[in-house]
């Protein structure tokens, strides 16, 4: 069952990402008049779909199809042994490239996706991999995918209104087409401020299913290790919207720790050892 904590987190930042949408539609029918609603409404309904559809190609576009034989015909086997546990459709299995041994999860309950690093492959024993796949099967579980996968949308849409109001109450000079560029990248860290406040806990949350669904913390708690090691030093392919819906971010940049999108992988560990 969904931690009712994450279920509430989830509820009242779905809540604030719908009136940050709203703000969205109210700026669109300033622009084309109310008049124009009926195509504002449609808008309204038919881009979260397109903005869902849009952010789980980005994130697979350069994955391939998982084969069920040979070497990963255990993986499959474990996803779905851990699928049929959970209550869940066994999703989608891809391999991909990434630079840095990691594996996330992607789509909605019933037609999900998992990807895993040909990276991580190598590096894990059998136990540590499937503590991973667990992880990203509760992600899947627990819908919270789909929040993440909004969220950034939604931010990215308020960021552009931003802009807009503010170059359109301005000359449009390079001095106004900077200002408003930073006032848009402000506005948008507004909006992943709540989606933020989903994100580490729903890190946590995965954990504790996969400890539970595998039997014990130890071997995901070994992963972790491993992957933390194995990401020292490399750099990840995946761009910054990927990364945040990882089992692991390894960016350690002053922005990256203000806007976190993990908690601290020792924090981690510990919970799964104790």
């Amino acid at each position: 069952m969904t931690d009712f904590g994450l279920k509430v987190r989830m509820a009242i930042v779905g809540s604030i990402l719908f009136a940050f949408y709203m703000f969205v539609g109210a700026f669109a029918l300033a622009m084309f008049g109310f008049g124009a609603w009926p195509l504002v409404l449609l808008g309204l309904l038919v881009l979260p779909v397109i903005q869902y559809k849009i952010g789980t190609w980005s994130a697979t576009r350069r994955a391939e199809s998982m084969p069920e034989e040979g070497q990963y015909r255990d993986i499959h086997q474990m996803t779905e042994s851990l699928s049929r546990d959970m209550g869940i459709k066994k999703p989608e299995l891809m391999v991909m490239e990434m630079g840095v041994p990691n594996a996330f999860a992607t789509g909605r309950k019933g037609k999900g996706v998992v990807v895993v690093s040909t990276e991580l492959i190598r590096l894990l024993e059998r136990d540590e991999l499937e503590g991973v796949v667990a992880h990203e099967l509760a992600h899947i579980k627990n819908r919270d995918v789909v929040t993440m996968v909004i969220g950034q949308s939604i931010g990215m849409m308020v960021g552009w209104v931003a802009y807009m109001i503010y170059i359109m109450g301005n000359d449009r000079n390079f001095g106004s087409i900077i200002v408003g560029l930073v006032i848009s990248n402000i506005a948008q860290m507004l909006v992943m401020v709540f989606v933020l406040a989903i994100s580490r806990y729903r890190e946590y949350i995965a954990d504790e299913d996969a400890r539970q669904y595998i039997g014990s913390g130890d071997p995901l708690a070994r992963a972790l290790e491993k992957i933390s090691r194995g990401s020292e030093g490399r750099e990840s392919s995946l761009d910054d919207s990927v990364s945040a819906l990882c089992i692991f971010n390894a960016d350690k940049s002053l922005l990256a720790k203000l806007f976190a999108t993990h908690p601290p992988t020792e924090k981690r560990i510990q919970k799964l050892r104790n």
